[in-house]
This record gives structure tokens, C-alpha cells and sequence, in this order.
């Protein structure tokens, strides 16, 4: 399912227009990247937790090269799934 299925499904599961749904979408979309630019994370009950890793600095290979490289730390946005959404799932 892409963007566009998805708020198509939104849109008729809520019994919203199309341009409602996708402005839901998309304030949803954009309120989670700005709090987890700020390092806040963002809890759903039930469905699960919007986070911020760190990754710490690693060496690694290039692999067309195969030369080592150091690989810098980093902060990642990840996704811890909730209870109820692995029990759908299963």
C-alpha cells in the first residue's frame, strides 16, 4: 500500500473526502518528523511508539573498494510496534 491507498483507505473508513484524509495524513506525517527532530518520542496505545535511536560511530568497508571506513554516529527514527498491533498482525 502506497501514500495515495492509503488515504484513499482513511477517506473511506472514516467516511471523509479524499482532500480530508489527505490533510490528515499529512499533519500526522508532519507532526511526527518535528517530534522526533526534537528527540521526543511519540506513543500510540495500542499500536506502538515513533523514536529516536542513536547509532554509535562504527568502522565498516567500502563495498566497491572493499576499503575500511570509519561510519559516523548517527540518530535514526525507528518504530517499536504495540501489543495489539502484533496480535492483528499474527
Amino acid at each position: 500500500m502506497n501514500k495515495s491507498d492509503f488515504i484513499d483507505a482513511i477517506a473511506s473508513k472514516a467516511d471523509v473526502p479524499k482532500t480530508t484524509a489527505a490533510k490528515v495524513v499529512n499533519s500526522f506525517i508532519e507532526v511526527v518528523g518535528d517530534t522526533m527532530n526534537g528527540g521526543d518520542s511519540i506513543t500510540l496505545v495500542g499500536f506502538g511508539t515513533f523514536l529516536v535511536r542513536d547509532r554509535q560511530a562504527r568502522s565498516g568497508r567500502n563495498p566497491q573498494t572493499g576499503e575500511a571506513m570509519q561510519i559516523p554516529a548517527a540518530k535514526v527514527p525507528a518504530f517499536k510496534a504495540g501489543k495489539a498491533l502484533k496480535d492483528k498482525v499474527n
